[in-house]
């Protein structure tokens, strides 16, 4: 019996000249132009600036949160319309206690009927607290059981979010 069929000298020759397939080098992870090693370093300090402040903005914050607290018992005390003219002047006591802890005493302690409905506003951060600062002068007039539950609803809404979003000058 004969061997295996033999190859032509050409196929031959191929074969013997076949190499393994010689995969690229892996692609490096290492930026390529230093602009990218700029933006990580602009990256790192951003992270590493509010990772220093979070906890300082968080203790800044902690009369907002207690505001924001009380503020929800004294809602659950106005939906009975004979406790309204009280929820309204806790309301406003709130409202002053959150001052005095965010602006010096001097400033705000002496502040009483229109001229504080007018600090409230100015203090408001540009947004309008009308049902607010028009419920504070019927508390200051002792009207508070005459008004309606969405007028309640939004002199509480007012309230929060001046709680929320007040700006105290430096």
């Amino acid at each position: 019996m004969e061997n295996a069929s033999t190859l032509d000298p050409m196929t031959e020759t191929a074969l013997r000249t076949m190499r393994d397939i010689v995969s690229p080098a892996p692609i490096s992870w290492l930026p390529q132009t230093w602009g990218w090693g700029l933006v990580a370093g602009v990256i790192l300090a951003l992270l590493a600036t509010w990772l220093f402040m979070a906890p300082r903005r968080h203790r800044r914050n902690a009369y907002r949160r207690e505001a924001l607290r009380i503020l929800e018992t004294i809602e659950a005390d106005m939906a009975a319309p004979e406790r309204r003219i009280d929820g309204l002047r806790k309301i406003s006591a709130l409202l002053k206690r959150t001052a005095l802890a965010a602006w010096p005493r001097q400033s705000v302690a002496a502040i009483t009927e229109d001229r504080w409905t007018s600090f409230l506003q100015a203090s408001a951060n540009g947004e309008e607290e009308k049902s607010l600062t028009s419920a504070l002068g019927l508390e200051y007039r002792a009207a508070g059981e005459a008004m309606s539950n969405e007028a309640c609803d939004n002199v509480v809404a007012d309230a929060r979010r001046w709680i929320e979003k007040h700006h105290a000058s430096a």
